[in-house]
């Protein structure tokens, strides 16, 4: 039997699966600045509407060192591994990013050991080993990748996006055990989108800003992202470390490289080499021996 946050967890990877392939879509023709700018701002309407519905306190009690780790949870969770996930994902593609973000697990696995001594046990460390090995044999150059350069450094952007990612949730893991997900998650994002908001002032990139907005030909695409992506998943996905442990719920987040990989194929047409299969197994096999090992 799957527990509530199982069951939050696999969710959360199923919605960030369809919101990925939105993403790819919309990302040919949006920068990821100005992409993620817009996904954010659509998920923090839906936040801000279910904090209203829900009564829960617009403002709670904090001391100023959590203040302080909320802020820096969204900057570096959203407004750092965000940009550099999308920008990966442009380089990449839906199903060779699937496999990038086999790194996901491990990166939570290692920052939680840090953070909180969290000891990796041998299957952990062969499943970890497992997941890198998955990546490395599905990266290879395909039609989707016209540069070999972008091969690289995509997988480098993704690495970079998960364990920052990683970083930024679970810094303040105690305060979302503690406190309400929606608020939290809100939080994160308005924090995060004025981030991104003033970098691209400082940059003089006034229509980095504007670009998500003005396009509305690709809104068709990028509302239902940020609401199935940046609203839904994020709330799933944060509701899955709030009741389960940090390892566990990474493992069932796992499963959006299956969903990504089948959806890019269905959907995008992505080709689906004997490799890239090679590749899922390994990273899978990898993912579930992380689990049996916690």
């Amino acid at each position: 039997m799957f527990s509530a946050g199982d069951l939050y967890a696999i969710g959360a990877g199923f919605f960030w699966s369809l919101s990925v392939i939105l993403m790819r879509i919309s990302g040919l023709t949006i920068p990821p600045l100005p992409l993620t700018l817009f996904r954010s701002f659509v998920a923090i309407v839906g936040f801000v509407v279910v904090l209203l519905f829900t009564g829960d306190p617009l403002l709670p009690k904090h001391d100023a060192m959590t203040w302080l780790r909320l802020v820096a949870s969204a900057i570096l969770g959203i407004s750092i591994a965000d940009t550099l996930f999308a920008a990966a994902l442009n380089r990449l593609g839906a199903s060779l990013q699937a496999l990038a973000d086999c790194i996901y697990a491990p990166s939570v696995a290692v920052v939680g050991f840090f953070l909180f001594e969290e000891g990796l046990t041998a299957w952990e460390l062969i499943g970890g080993a497992l997941v890198i090995s998955g990546v490395f044999v599905g990266m290879v150059k395909t039609k989707e990748i016209d540069d070999p350069r972008d091969l690289i450094v995509g997988t480098l952007l993704a690495a970079g996006a998960h364990v920052i990612m990683a970083l930024g949730i679970l810094m303040v893991r105690d305060v979302i055990r503690e406190g309400s997900m929606i608020w939290i998650a809100a939080f994160r994002f308005i924090v995060a989108t004025a981030g991104l908001a003033l970098f691209a002032l400082a940059r003089g990139k006034v229509d980095d800003i504007t670009m998500g907005f003005r396009r509305r030909d690709t809104w068709k695409h990028m509302i239902p992202m940020g609401l199935l992506g940046s609203f839904l998943a994020t709330l799933l996905w944060i509701a899955g470390f709030k009741y389960e442990t940090p390892g566990r719920a990474a493992i069932y987040n796992q499963m959006s490289t299956v969903f990504i990989i089948l959806l890019a194929w269905l959907i995008l047409k992505e080709k689906m080499t004997p490799r890239k299969l090679a590749g899922v197994a390994l990273a899978i096999a990898g993912v579930l021996l992380v689990a049996w090992g916690g």
